[in-house]
């Protein structure tokens, strides 16, 4: 299993806060079956520039590379790109996508999104510069009209929800639901500690084992592989 969007990286945004954090970090999502996981900090594109992310990036990643990883999830580096106007004409946007691939994850406004936000993104996902795939779609559903994803749906853009959507009683329905329409294509953790925001992958994992079977996992996994131009095989 691929956990798509990560904050396990040490030090360098709200996620993990020291190296000894981040290797328990890891070791939870292995015992959960995950074998790759995308490191995905945070880019405010208001704060930094892309230069100055991407060293802070690997500054953190040496870190973690320095202690012994023997057994844990390989790591890929990608960034949580948050929204703004104009996005689609960063120069040094494919620098921030995930691994060798064309995948960007892409945190949307937690807002109605409005008809210039809705075409900057549509945009974005037909220039053929990138893969889009938006961050925690779950967190946006209360704020958009049911167009809005058909329509987003249909300009190519892909989509993740957190593993913690289907461990709760009363959205595990919702989110149920929604893989089975076609309109969850990826899952990550978005685990940021060992405290409030644990990686729930297993649990999710069971739930949507249970209800599809374990071919649906089979084919996530698979789907999610190719997207990030990566094999079964583990490098730690």
């Amino acid at each position: 299993m691929i956990d798509f969007h990560s904050h396990i990286l040490p030090g360098v945004d709200d996620g993990s806060s020291s190296v000894e954090e981040s290797l328990k970090l890891l070791s939870l999502l292995s015992e959960q079956g995950v074998d790759t996981v995308v490191a995905t900090p945070h880019f405010y594109p208001d704060r930094m520039s892309v230069e100055d992310f991407l060293k802070r990036r690997e500054a953190a990643y040496k870190k973690l590379c320095e202690c012994d990883l023997t057994g844990l999830p390989q790591i890929i580096l990608g960034a949580e790109v948050k929204f703004y106007d104009s996005i689609s004409r960063l120069g040094e946007l494919e620098l921030l996508c995930a691994g060798d691939s064309k995948t960007l994850l892409l945190e949307m406004p937690f807002s109605r999104w409005s008809e210039m936000t809705l075409k900057e993104v549509a945009a974005l996902s037909r220039s053929g510069r990138v893969t889009v795939v938006l961050a925690h779609i779950e967190r946006y559903l209360s704020f958009q009209t049911p167009d809005v994803w058909e329509r987003i749906l249909d300009s190519g853009v892909l989509t993740q929800v957190n593993a913690s959507f289907f461990c709760g009683y009363f959205k595990k329905r919702k989110a149920l639901n929604m893989l089975a329409s076609g309109m969850i294509n990826v899952i990550g953790s978005d685990c940021h500690n060992l405290t409030s925001r644990q990686p729930q992958i297993g649990k999710a994992s069971e739930v949507i084992r249970k209800h599809f079977g374990p071919e649906c996992l089979d084919y996530i996994s698979e789907f999610t592989r190719e997207l990030l131009c990566v094999s079964n095989k583990k490098v730690n």
